[in-house]
């Protein structure tokens, strides 16, 4: 009986199907290019890090522990490598750039995977044909610079042996943000520039003997390399760690794919209500004719279970097809080659979730043929025999938030964020419809009553029953919502950093300048017509002691709050007597000026690190600068505008104490176009090798280009919520057609025109279009303000400028979806209908 019934239904109930497909499709894509990652990055493991075990350091190696050091390495092999940022000329175009200076040492890095040349030979003869270097292959580019070439670093000029392509572990996108130059180590002090106080930091690369477990080798290594402030990484623990990474933001794409199938859902249970709507008086004979209630139900819930599978399998294949493309479109985030292969875990979970998902869905409408009367064969206006609670609905209820729970408990890990996820699923659907309803209700009750026929038919369909309101809100605007609150977010972020091309706001950093050149270096900057907007001491130190703890101590003692962390990091300060204008004190009192050298020297930190260090008033820390232990309290807490290009820090020391300290200096300075800053920059370059600039204009580009990576990913995704929420709406508008034909023949036999019954259908559909893009731009701007709040603590002021473009193309597209399907109405004779009736 299900299938005979459904034969002359196929092609409304292969609209529901088109309602899954893209949500079932958008979930198999991410979980097949999830799987595949995985099983990529367990493969290519060795390649990410390029030896079996790397220990690194921001610090000069002690002779105690260069004879732990040494002492890893016998029976293998091992390379050493020193890192740090520095200024580097182009001698053919004579441009700078700040680069990542990488000076390898001896050995065979890497030993797994290969770093990536063009010639591929000068990998390997960079380090041993002389003064020869290796430089990033988009740097070459930016340059116009060519292998051949020179390219002056410090004080040295290297020949370029090749262009870099890939290094193991580095993805493109962390080639965008700090390209790299190798050069052999044996020349790195010729360059001049291993100044004391800099920030360098040291890479020691192991090839292990075979049968030593790099894992258990660090385990047991661990207190003293964590004692001497080394970090290390095993290809173990790179691959969970890399593993980690992206699989969170799988997980977040999948949570974005599970909202278009929700969406998709939505439309399942408004077609499914509409169809059954229409087989009332087949149900109702079906009844007269001696079936139960019961089989009634299931005659229908079979063809919604066919249903669900077919769209769940054309949806589980679309997935597999568009897995191809999502390696090309992570290719900038990704640190391996991912293979393309097909996922069967992942097909296999779609359909089950995705016939699971729309048989929930379509069982709330579903329900009502239970109770159809027969009665209804000879009295349309009875449907049901009880109107009272059903509770097998609130069943129904129960089951879809416990599935949306469990679904995004498996994706998330933790029970509290899929308990938040799915309060803010529902949270987002409610907003929604209430939204909707207060619209209709604003429209139905203060609508001018004065304005024309046609303008009035089409408000009045905004309420009138059957009505689609509810649903295009719900559905379109939730799919606007999740790419308004893109635009905004992205904005936002920009605008923060974008702040420094503020007037009077410093546009470049001098950074590395030692005690000797800090005169000569303003110098050059007022010559050249740049003020010297700050001139900032900074000193490296350590923290020894917290209120009499070490980090021995917090190691032992797991009960301690105090993280370890704080006793490994490397601390830069400053000391003034005075707070700047990107400070605020918010607790205790700031001082200056050392009163009492022979008392604790009272200091300020900034009072979030404050929470993360678990410091408060009146604690005790006892600093190592460079050997000298320096006794202070913490007298003050501040809030600091980390978005203000100022000279932030998290711990500020009053003046008299570290003036006699090892430090370099900073100075920010303003260009007043680009041409001035390149100049500025070449002349200091040759000048001063050793010190290093940062163009603030160069890291908004590069911010910019990295943000554009990613929302062009997290729209990808969005279009298929958008898509579905259109699909949505086609099918609500399909379902309707025959309802909006007998309006058509009503309107034209009491006298409306061609023209405006048009006109009609035309303006209804823009207002519903408006209403859904408008609910959803407000439901962005809300869930943004959110964002910047919460999430990522910046200031909310929100560039409305790209959500204008946003609305009127949903709004259009709305109303042309919209008249494309109602095309066919005005060219229905009366007749059909009244013969329809009739029947």
């Amino acid at each position: 009986m299900a299938w005979r019934d459904s034969r002359r239904n196929r092609g409304r109930l292969a609209l529901f199907i088109s309602s899954i497909v893209l949500g079932i499709a958008a979930l198999v894509a991410i979980n097949s290019f999830s799987d595949n990652l995985r099983t990529d990055i367990d493969k290519q493991a060795k390649s990410l890090i390029g030896a079996d075990l790397v220990i690194a350091s921001n610090k000069e190696i002690e002779p105690e522990m260069q004879q732990l050091l040494d002492s890893i390495g016998v029976g293998g092999d091992r390379s050493d490598e020193v890192r740090f940022v520095s200024m580097v000329v182009f001698e053919a175009s004579g441009g700078t750039r700040l680069v990542q200076v990488r000076a390898l040492e001896r050995g065979g890095f890497p030993y797994y995977g290969a770093i990536e040349t063009e010639p591929a030979s000068a990998s390997k003869s960079f380090r041993e044909d002389g003064r020869q270097a290796l430089v990033d292959q988009t740097l070459l580019l930016q340059y116009n610079t060519k292998p051949g070439d020179s390219i002056k670093i410090g004080n040295q000029t290297f020949e370029i042996a090749g262009a870099l392509h890939k290094i193991p572990g580095q993805s493109a996108m962390t080639a965008t943000i700090a390209p790299a130059v190798y050069i052999p180590r044996r020349y790195l002090d010729e360059t001049g520039l291993l100044q004391r106080g800099s920030r360098i930091s040291y890479y020691h690369y192991y090839k292990l003997p075979e049968s030593t477990d790099a894992d258990k080798l660090v385990k047991k290594l661990e207190p003293r390399l964590e004692e001497a402030g080394f970090g290390y990484d095993t290809i173990e623990s790179r691959k969970e760690s890399t593993g980690k990474a992206y699989e969170d933001l799988a997980r977040f794409l999948a949570l974005v794919g599970f909202v278009a199938l929700l969406l998709g859902c939505v439309g399942v249970a408004s077609a499914v209500h509409v169809y059954i709507r229409e087989k009332l008086a087949t149900i109702g004979v079906l009844r007269c004719l001696g079936v139960s209630g019961r089989q009634a139900f299931l005659i229908y819930l079979f063809q919604v279970i066919a249903m669900g599978l077919i769209g769940s399998v054309v949806g589980a294949v679309l997935g597999s097809l568009i897995q191809l493309y999502l390696p090309q479109l992570f290719q900038s985030f990704l640190p391996v080659e991912v293979t393309v292969a097909v996922s069967w875990s992942a097909i296999g979970q779609g359909i089950a979730i995705g016939v699971i998902i729309s048989v929930l869905f379509a069982l709330l409408p579903l329900l009502s043929v239970r109770n159809v009367s027969p009665l209804i064969t000879l009295r349309a206006g009875i449907e049901h025999v009880s109107s009272g609670p059903d509770k097998v609905r609130w069943g129904v209820y129960f089951l879809i938030v416990a599935f949306i729970f469990i679904f995004s408990y498996f994706q998330l890990g933790t029970w509290l964020q899929a308990l938040s996820f799915t309060a803010g699923v529902f949270v987002s659907f409610l907003v929604l419809a209430l939204i909707a309803r207060l619209m209709m209700w604003l429209v139905k009750r203060f609508f001018p009553v004065s304005w024309g026929y046609v303008w009035r038919q089409s408000l009045a369909n905004l309420y009138r029953p059957n009505n689609q309101t509810l649903l295009l809100t719900v559905s379109i605007g939730l799919g606007t919502a999740l790419i308004a609150t893109l635009f905004l977010m992205q904005r936002i972020l920009l605008s923060e950093v974008a702040f420094a091309g503020s007037e009077n706001q410093p546009n470049l950093v001098l950074f590395d300048i030692q005690n000797a050149q800090k005169e000569d270096v303003a110098q050059l900057a007022r010559q050249q017509g740049l003020p010297v907007l700050q001139y900032v001491p900074v000193v490296t130190m350590r923290l020894e002691e917290m209120n009499g703890l070490t980090a021995a101590d917090v190691r032992k003692d797991t009960t301690l709050e105090i993280p370890d962390w704080a006793f490994t990091r490397e601390y830069r300060v400053t000391y003034r007597d005075s707070l700047i204008n990107s400070e605020t004190s918010v607790a205790g009192e700031w001082q200056g000026q050392v009163s009492d050298p022979n008392a604790p020297i009272p200091i300020s930190v900034e009072d979030r690190y404050a929470e993360r260090l678990k410091v408060e008033l009146g604690d005790t820390m006892i600093f190592n600068v460079q050997g000298a232990l320096v006794p202070t309290v913490v007298a003050n807490l501040r809030e600091v505008e980390w978005n203000r290009v100022q000279s932030n820090f998290l711990v500020v020391f009053p003046k008299g104490v570290l003036e006699e300290a090892p430090q370099f200096h900073v100075l920010m300075t303003r260009t007043q176009s680009d041409e001035q800053s390149a100049s500025f920059q070449q002349t200091l370059v040759r000048q001063f090798p050793n010190v290093s600039a940062i163009d603030l204009g160069l890291i908004l580009e590069t911010l910019d280009d990295i943000l554009g990576k990613i929302s062009f990913v997290i729209r990808f995704m969005a279009l298929f919520s958008i898509s579905t929420g259109l699909l949505v709406l086609i099918g609500s508008i399909n379902n309707s057609k025959y309802q909006r034909v007998q309006e058509s023949v009503l309107l034209r036999t009491l006298g409306a025109s061609r023209k405006q019954i048009l006109s009609i259908n035309a303006f209804e559909y823009l207002l519903l279009g408006a209403l859904a893009a408008g609910t959803g731009v407000i439901l962005a701007v809300g869930a943004s303000w959110a964002l910047a709040v919460f999430s990522f603590e910046v200031a909310f002021v929100p560039d409305l400028t790209p959500l204008l473009p946003v609305f009127l193309a949903i709004t259009g597209l709305t109303m042309l979806i919209g008249m494309l399907n109602s095309r066919g109405i005005l060219n229905r004779p009366p007749l059909e209908v009244l013969r329809r009736e009739a029947a």
